[in-house]
């Protein structure tokens, strides 16, 4: 179920652009055309339904997979590139703005296809699958989010995970680039494309300091905004401060901020004793995984029905002596009111996934059934893959070298 099948021309040259700029998923397709290491596995993703997810899909049904798509996010699609997808002869279940319910039941289909490795973005179909106890049945599956992976984590420490999970996420060549660069970019890119507002002179109030927020952070500040860290980590919030940045609680930020940016894969971090506090204008953006960070039904009850659409991804509430703006209802706001990370970096992100699924078909059925790391080969293969696509040649150890640091002997004193 797509939205309109005559925009596979466009989505066809959208996902040809982003192809130009993913070398290193073009070596793996390129590697698993010739080698078909894939065949005869069925491969679901709920994923970011982009131009670079549609790379993705095609290096794996390259490898010989069998590939069908969901949504992970009913306002991340993009219509244009489903369609082409389908013409490709994909499954794809997925349009811009569907509902709570369509979701669910596209999710739904993914699951009763009967994969046998998944892919999530929020574990939303690995989940499902463990719910309906046919999870055991898997090769495993790769996830690429922090909100998923605590899912998972729980389910692993209750003793009911039933497959080997990759941790894509945690990465380095993901949590790297991924959150850093690729966040830390496009939830400002989507933020302006919203509002069009000057962010220099303004203050910013970020809540969450891991990757993503630093991303974040420090291209505000390059843009000329004020920053204000907010953490409840207290070795992240000291990290923040030792990079320059104001360290206080979220509450007394809210009288000071002007832009509010969640990013911490939490519930309810900005709720009614912030909105009480904050000034006339605010707006307010997510750019974590799922729409509760802002506490949307508060937002709501201070407003009583006095909410109006401003812009067509700005929803403006009236507090009576205050407005608030909202993006994107809350949802993701660098995909929702943007094009999501540039493909440069879903690039490496991609080719994580792309080799996880490889190392659960040859070793899946060997493996623990626990979230694991992403071997270190498999970070290697793709920072070296990313450097020779820039021209960059870096050192090697010599064997004199790879002896002494292996060595727990001959150290001088």
């Amino acid at each position: 179920m797509i939205a309109d099948p005559g925009l596979a021309s466009s989505g066809a040259a959208r996902i040809e652009w982003a192809a130009g700029q993913m070398p290193v998923l073009r070596s793996i397709r390129s590697r698993f055309e010739a080698e078909r290491p894939l065949d005869g596995m069925k491969v679901a993703a709920c994923l970011h339904v982009t131009a670079e997810t549609a790379n993705l899909m095609g290096a794996l049904a390259a490898g010989g997979a069998e590939t069908a798509l969901c949504s992970a996010n009913p306002l991340t699609t993009q219509d244009d590139v489903a369609a082409a997808l389908v013409k490709l002869g994909v499954p794809v279940r997925a349009r811009r703005g569907e509902d709570a319910a369509a979701y669910a039941e596209h999710v739904g289909v993914l699951a009763d296809w009967g994969p046998d490795v998944t892919l999530d973005d929020g574990a939303d179909l690995l989940v499902l699958l463990h719910e309906r106890g046919e999870a055991d049945s898997l090769r495993g599956g790769a996830e690429e989010t922090t909100t998923g992976l605590l899912r998972l984590r729980r389910l692993e420490a209750e003793g009911r995970l039933a497959c080997p999970v990759l941790a894509v996420n945690e990465s380095r060549t993901e949590r790297t680039f991924n959150d850093r660069h690729g966040t830390g970019q496009s939830a400002l890119d989507g933020i302006l494309r919203a509002t069009n507002i000057l962010l220099a002179g303004r203050t910013l109030v970020l809540l969450g300091y891991g990757a993503t927020g630093r991303g974040i952070s420090t291209r505000a500040r390059g843009a000329g905004a004020a920053v204000i860290v907010c953490e409840v980590d207290p070795v992240r919030a000291l990290d923040a401060r030792m990079d320059g940045f104001e360290v206080m609680p979220a509450l007394d930020a809210a009288e000071r901020g002007d832009l509010f940016v969640t990013v911490t894969g939490s519930r309810r971090v900005l709720g009614r004793e912030h909105f009480e506090r904050m000034k006339d204008g605010a707006i307010l953006a997510n750019a974590g995984h799922f729409d509760v960070e802002i506490d949307l039904d508060a937002l709501a009850s201070l407003a009583e029905d006095r909410v109006s659409e401003v812009l067509p991804l700005v929803t403006q509430y009236d507090l009576g002596d205050r407005r608030l703006n909202l993006l994107a209802q809350g949802r993701v706001v660098n995909l929702a009111a943007g094009q999501g990370h540039p493909a440069a970096v879903m690039d490496m992100s991609f080719a994580n996934l792309a080799l996880a699924v490889e190392h659960l078909v040859l070793l899946g059925d060997s493996l623990e059934h626990r979230v694991l790391d992403v071997p270190r080969e498999i970070d290697d293969t793709i920072a070296r893959l990313k450097l020779e696509s820039l021209g960059v040649a870096i050192d090697t150890l010599t064997p004199e070298q790879e002896e002494y640091l292996s060595a727990w002997t001959g150290h001088p004193a």
